[in-house]
Protein backbone atom coordinates (compact mmCIF):
# COMPACT_ATOMS: atom_id res chain seq x y z
CA UNK A 1 0.00 0.00 0.00
CA UNK A 2 3.03 2.30 0.97
CA UNK A 3 4.31 1.94 -2.40
CA UNK A 4 1.40 2.18 -4.46
CA UNK A 5 1.05 5.80 -2.29
CA UNK A 6 3.94 6.56 -3.62
CA UNK A 7 4.41 5.92 -7.09
CA UNK A 8 0.83 8.00 -7.24
CA UNK A 9 2.14 10.99 -5.25
CA UNK A 10 3.58 13.54 -7.65
CA UNK A 11 6.84 14.64 -7.25
CA UNK A 12 7.43 18.56 -7.83
CA UNK A 13 8.95 18.78 -11.20
CA UNK A 14 5.80 17.01 -11.99
CA UNK A 15 3.27 19.75 -10.80
CA UNK A 16 5.36 22.07 -11.98
CA UNK A 17 4.81 20.27 -15.39
CA UNK A 18 1.42 19.31 -15.01
CA UNK A 19 0.29 23.16 -14.54
CA UNK A 20 2.90 24.70 -16.56
CA UNK A 21 0.87 22.67 -19.62
CA UNK A 22 -2.34 23.99 -18.24
CA UNK A 23 -1.11 27.54 -18.75
CA UNK A 24 0.13 26.47 -21.89
CA UNK A 25 -2.71 25.23 -22.97
CA UNK A 26 -4.92 27.74 -21.76
CA UNK A 27 -3.19 30.43 -23.23
CA UNK A 28 -3.36 28.65 -26.62
CA UNK A 29 -7.10 28.61 -26.51
CA UNK A 30 -7.44 32.18 -25.74
CA UNK A 31 -5.56 33.50 -28.96
CA UNK A 32 -7.10 30.64 -30.83
CA UNK A 33 -11.20 31.82 -29.86
CA UNK A 34 -10.58 35.56 -28.34
CA UNK A 35 -10.67 36.84 -32.25
CA UNK A 36 -13.46 34.96 -32.80
CA UNK A 37 -15.41 36.41 -29.49
CA UNK A 38 -14.04 39.75 -30.55
CA UNK A 39 -15.36 39.71 -34.22
CA UNK A 40 -18.95 38.37 -33.03
CA UNK A 41 -18.73 41.22 -30.31
CA UNK A 42 -18.22 44.15 -32.57
CA UNK A 43 -21.05 42.97 -35.00
CA UNK A 44 -23.27 43.12 -32.25
CA UNK A 45 -22.59 46.32 -31.41
CA UNK A 46 -24.21 49.93 -32.89
CA UNK A 47 -21.46 50.66 -35.96
CA UNK A 48 -20.58 54.40 -34.94
CA UNK A 49 -19.98 53.35 -31.71
CA UNK A 50 -17.85 50.62 -32.27
CA UNK A 51 -15.21 53.01 -34.42
CA UNK A 52 -14.59 54.88 -31.18
CA UNK A 53 -12.68 51.63 -30.54
CA UNK A 54 -12.50 50.20 -26.92
CA UNK A 55 -14.80 47.37 -27.13
CA UNK A 56 -13.15 44.03 -26.39
CA UNK A 57 -15.61 41.40 -24.09
CA UNK A 58 -19.03 42.63 -24.45
CA UNK A 59 -21.31 45.28 -26.35
CA UNK A 60 -21.61 48.77 -25.36
CA UNK A 61 -24.43 49.78 -27.23
CA UNK A 62 -26.27 46.25 -28.24
CA UNK A 63 -28.15 46.37 -31.42
CA UNK A 64 -29.23 43.75 -34.21
CA UNK A 65 -29.40 46.86 -36.91
CA UNK A 66 -26.09 45.29 -38.64
CA UNK A 67 -27.56 41.98 -39.06
CA UNK A 68 -31.07 43.27 -40.55
CA UNK A 69 -28.85 44.98 -42.92
CA UNK A 70 -26.66 41.70 -44.24
CA UNK A 71 -30.20 40.17 -44.11
CA UNK A 72 -32.16 42.60 -45.76
CA UNK A 73 -29.07 42.05 -49.06
CA UNK A 74 -31.27 39.62 -51.03
CA UNK A 75 -27.43 39.02 -52.75
CA UNK A 76 -26.41 37.27 -49.62
CA UNK A 77 -29.38 35.11 -49.47
CA UNK A 78 -29.09 33.57 -53.20
CA UNK A 79 -25.20 33.18 -52.01
CA UNK A 80 -26.31 31.92 -48.99
CA UNK A 81 -28.49 29.02 -51.53
CA UNK A 82 -25.60 28.86 -53.34
CA UNK A 83 -23.16 27.72 -51.12
CA UNK A 84 -25.66 25.28 -49.05
CA UNK A 85 -25.83 23.47 -52.54
CA UNK A 86 -22.68 23.18 -53.60
CA UNK A 87 -21.46 22.00 -50.39
CA UNK A 88 -23.96 19.31 -50.12
CA UNK A 89 -24.06 17.90 -53.47
CA UNK A 90 -20.64 18.74 -53.95
CA UNK A 91 -19.97 16.68 -50.81
CA UNK A 92 -21.90 13.85 -51.68
CA UNK A 93 -20.30 13.30 -55.40
CA UNK A 94 -17.31 13.99 -54.37
CA UNK A 95 -17.48 11.32 -51.45
CA UNK A 96 -18.92 8.68 -53.88
CA UNK A 97 -16.64 9.18 -56.71
CA UNK A 98 -13.58 9.14 -54.69
CA UNK A 99 -14.39 6.34 -52.73
CA UNK A 100 -15.40 4.45 -56.24
CA UNK A 101 -11.90 4.81 -57.50
CA UNK A 102 -10.31 4.37 -53.77
CA UNK A 103 -12.01 1.08 -54.07
CA UNK A 104 -10.62 0.09 -57.83
CA UNK A 105 -7.16 1.11 -57.01
CA UNK A 106 -7.50 -1.00 -53.49
CA UNK A 107 -7.56 -4.26 -55.33
CA UNK A 108 -4.26 -6.00 -55.74
CA UNK A 109 -6.23 -7.44 -59.02
CA UNK A 110 -5.90 -4.37 -60.70
CA UNK A 111 -3.58 -4.37 -63.54
CA UNK A 112 -1.60 -1.39 -63.26
CA UNK A 113 -2.10 -0.14 -60.25
CA UNK A 114 1.03 1.03 -58.85
CA UNK A 115 1.26 3.28 -62.44
CA UNK A 116 -2.17 4.74 -61.71
CA UNK A 117 -0.83 5.54 -58.19
CA UNK A 118 2.17 7.76 -59.49
CA UNK A 119 0.48 9.30 -61.79
CA UNK A 120 -1.77 10.60 -58.75
CA UNK A 121 1.01 11.18 -56.36
CA UNK A 122 2.78 13.59 -59.03
CA UNK A 123 -0.51 15.43 -59.45
CA UNK A 124 -0.06 16.22 -55.92
CA UNK A 125 3.14 18.43 -56.44
CA UNK A 126 2.82 19.69 -60.19
CA UNK A 127 0.03 21.33 -61.89
CA UNK A 128 -0.79 22.90 -65.37
CA UNK A 129 -1.34 26.33 -63.60
CA UNK A 130 -4.52 29.07 -63.64
CA UNK A 131 -4.40 29.71 -67.39
CA UNK A 132 -4.65 26.29 -68.86
CA UNK A 133 -7.17 25.22 -66.15
CA UNK A 134 -9.01 28.13 -66.85
CA UNK A 135 -9.21 27.42 -70.58
CA UNK A 136 -9.96 23.85 -69.67
CA UNK A 137 -13.02 25.04 -68.15
CA UNK A 138 -13.97 27.16 -70.75
CA UNK A 139 -13.84 24.94 -73.40
CA UNK A 140 -16.26 22.67 -71.47
CA UNK A 141 -18.77 25.33 -70.88
CA UNK A 142 -18.20 25.31 -67.05
CA UNK A 143 -17.62 28.73 -67.02
CA UNK A 144 -20.69 30.78 -65.14
CA UNK A 145 -22.11 27.32 -65.01
CA UNK A 146 -23.21 25.74 -61.22
CA UNK A 147 -21.07 22.39 -61.90
CA UNK A 148 -17.97 24.14 -62.04
CA UNK A 149 -18.21 24.23 -58.12
CA UNK A 150 -18.76 20.31 -58.65
CA UNK A 151 -17.13 18.48 -61.60
CA UNK A 152 -13.74 19.64 -60.75
CA UNK A 153 -13.78 19.18 -57.16
CA UNK A 154 -14.82 15.45 -57.89
CA UNK A 155 -11.62 14.01 -56.98
CA UNK A 156 -8.73 14.44 -55.13
CA UNK A 157 -6.04 12.12 -54.96
CA UNK A 158 -5.34 13.17 -51.04
CA UNK A 159 -8.82 11.54 -50.10
CA UNK A 160 -7.89 8.62 -52.05
CA UNK A 161 -5.07 7.77 -50.04
CA UNK A 162 -7.14 7.83 -46.88
CA UNK A 163 -9.77 5.58 -48.37
CA UNK A 164 -7.20 3.12 -49.97
CA UNK A 165 -5.49 2.43 -46.99
CA UNK A 166 -9.16 1.96 -45.54
CA UNK A 167 -10.36 -0.27 -47.80
CA UNK A 168 -7.12 -2.44 -47.63
CA UNK A 169 -7.67 -2.84 -44.50
CA UNK A 170 -10.90 -4.82 -44.61
CA UNK A 171 -11.39 -8.50 -44.26
CA UNK A 172 -11.43 -9.89 -47.33
CA UNK A 173 -13.03 -12.80 -46.45
CA UNK A 174 -16.33 -10.46 -45.96
CA UNK A 175 -15.83 -9.69 -50.18
CA UNK A 176 -15.12 -13.35 -51.04
CA UNK A 177 -18.50 -15.02 -49.20
CA UNK A 178 -20.72 -11.81 -51.45
CA UNK A 179 -18.89 -13.20 -54.52
CA UNK A 180 -19.41 -16.65 -53.66
CA UNK A 181 -23.48 -15.16 -53.09
CA UNK A 182 -23.21 -14.37 -57.01
CA UNK A 183 -22.89 -10.57 -55.83
CA UNK A 184 -21.06 -8.24 -58.39
CA UNK A 185 -18.20 -5.81 -57.73
CA UNK A 186 -20.23 -2.87 -57.79
CA UNK A 187 -22.93 -4.56 -55.43
CA UNK A 188 -20.09 -5.56 -53.14
CA UNK A 189 -18.98 -2.05 -52.91
CA UNK A 190 -22.66 -0.53 -52.49
CA UNK A 191 -23.48 -3.36 -50.36
CA UNK A 192 -20.25 -4.64 -48.31
CA UNK A 193 -17.72 -1.50 -48.57
CA UNK A 194 -19.99 1.18 -47.93
CA UNK A 195 -21.63 0.49 -45.16
CA UNK A 196 -18.16 -0.71 -43.33
CA UNK A 197 -16.37 2.43 -44.12
CA UNK A 198 -19.13 5.15 -42.59
CA UNK A 199 -15.83 6.10 -40.48
CA UNK A 200 -13.52 7.20 -43.53
CA UNK A 201 -16.81 8.30 -44.94
CA UNK A 202 -17.35 11.07 -42.39
CA UNK A 203 -14.07 11.69 -42.34
CA UNK A 204 -13.55 13.12 -46.08
CA UNK A 205 -17.05 14.72 -46.16
CA UNK A 206 -16.30 16.62 -43.34
CA UNK A 207 -12.77 17.54 -45.28
CA UNK A 208 -14.37 18.16 -48.40
CA UNK A 209 -17.65 19.67 -46.89
CA UNK A 210 -15.21 22.61 -45.36
CA UNK A 211 -13.32 23.23 -48.36
CA UNK A 212 -16.95 23.68 -50.09
CA UNK A 213 -18.07 25.71 -47.60
CA UNK A 214 -14.88 27.98 -47.85
CA UNK A 215 -14.46 28.45 -51.21
CA UNK A 216 -14.22 31.29 -52.34
CA UNK A 217 -11.77 31.37 -55.14
CA UNK A 218 -13.77 29.37 -57.85
CA UNK A 219 -16.50 31.66 -57.72
CA UNK A 220 -13.81 34.98 -58.05
CA UNK A 221 -12.22 33.67 -61.12
CA UNK A 222 -15.23 31.48 -62.83
CA UNK A 223 -18.49 33.15 -62.53
CA UNK A 224 -19.34 36.02 -63.08
CA UNK A 225 -22.91 35.98 -62.57
CA UNK A 226 -23.66 37.21 -58.78
CA UNK A 227 -26.48 34.84 -58.97
CA UNK A 228 -24.51 31.82 -58.46
CA UNK A 229 -21.74 33.09 -56.50
CA UNK A 230 -21.39 31.72 -53.06
CA UNK A 231 -21.17 33.34 -49.74
CA UNK A 232 -17.68 33.21 -49.41
CA UNK A 233 -17.30 35.06 -52.85
CA UNK A 234 -20.08 37.50 -51.45
CA UNK A 235 -17.86 38.00 -47.93
CA UNK A 236 -14.86 38.55 -50.10
CA UNK A 237 -16.62 41.48 -52.51
CA UNK A 238 -17.67 43.17 -49.25
CA UNK A 239 -14.64 42.66 -47.39
CA UNK A 240 -12.75 44.03 -50.74
CA UNK A 241 -14.87 47.20 -50.84
CA UNK A 242 -13.75 50.22 -49.24
CA UNK A 243 -17.43 50.75 -48.71
CA UNK A 244 -21.24 48.96 -48.23
CA UNK A 245 -22.89 52.08 -49.55
CA UNK A 246 -24.47 49.19 -51.73
CA UNK A 247 -25.65 46.91 -48.95
CA UNK A 248 -26.49 49.78 -46.64
CA UNK A 249 -28.80 51.46 -49.22
CA UNK A 250 -30.73 47.84 -48.66
CA UNK A 251 -30.92 48.42 -45.57
CA UNK A 252 -34.70 48.12 -43.22
CA UNK A 253 -36.46 51.58 -44.81
CA UNK A 254 -34.25 51.31 -47.68
CA UNK A 255 -31.99 54.08 -47.18
CA UNK A 256 -28.34 54.64 -45.05
CA UNK A 257 -28.76 53.67 -41.44
CA UNK A 258 -26.70 56.00 -39.13
CA UNK A 259 -26.52 53.36 -36.89
CA UNK A 260 -25.28 50.65 -39.58
CA UNK A 261 -21.21 51.15 -40.45
CA UNK A 262 -18.86 49.49 -43.59
CA UNK A 263 -17.03 47.99 -40.41
CA UNK A 264 -19.92 46.57 -38.81
CA UNK A 265 -21.31 44.77 -41.99
CA UNK A 266 -17.90 43.29 -42.60
CA UNK A 267 -18.01 41.70 -38.91
CA UNK A 268 -21.73 40.79 -38.96
CA UNK A 269 -21.11 39.29 -42.80
CA UNK A 270 -18.20 37.33 -41.30
CA UNK A 271 -19.86 35.84 -38.80
CA UNK A 272 -23.13 34.99 -40.81
CA UNK A 273 -20.83 32.96 -42.97
CA UNK A 274 -19.27 31.59 -40.55
CA UNK A 275 -21.77 29.95 -38.20
CA UNK A 276 -23.20 27.10 -39.81
CA UNK A 277 -20.26 24.89 -40.47
CA UNK A 278 -19.08 25.91 -36.86
CA UNK A 279 -22.11 24.60 -35.78
CA UNK A 280 -21.93 21.08 -38.16
CA UNK A 281 -17.87 20.72 -37.73
CA UNK A 282 -18.70 19.09 -33.56
CA UNK A 283 -20.95 16.44 -34.83
CA UNK A 284 -18.25 15.04 -36.81
CA UNK A 285 -15.17 15.53 -35.18
CA UNK A 286 -14.64 12.20 -33.23
CA UNK A 287 -14.87 11.01 -37.11
CA UNK A 288 -12.09 13.48 -37.92
CA UNK A 289 -9.44 11.49 -35.01
CA UNK A 290 -10.53 8.34 -36.38
CA UNK A 291 -10.21 8.96 -39.89
CA UNK A 292 -6.64 10.79 -39.48
CA UNK A 293 -5.27 7.62 -37.65
CA UNK A 294 -6.79 5.26 -40.43
CA UNK A 295 -4.12 3.31 -41.66
CA UNK A 296 -1.45 4.01 -39.45
CA UNK A 297 -2.04 0.81 -37.07
CA UNK A 298 -2.51 -2.71 -38.74
CA UNK A 299 -5.08 -5.21 -36.86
Amino acid sequence: MFQIMKRNRRTLSEYIFDNLNILIMLFLCFITIYPIWYVVVNSLNEGMDAMKGGIYWWPREFTLENYKAVFANKGIVTSFGITVAKTFIGTVCHVFFTAMVAYALSRKELRGRNIYMFIGVVTMFFSGGLIPYFLLLRDLGLLDNFLVYIIPALFNFFDLIIFVSFFRELPTSLEEAAKMDGASDIKIFLKVVIPLSMPVIATIALFHGVYQWNDYFAGVIFVNNPDLQPIQTYLYKVVAESSSNQMMTNAPGGVISKTVTSQSIKLATMVVTTVPIVLVYPFLQKYFVKGMLIGSIKG
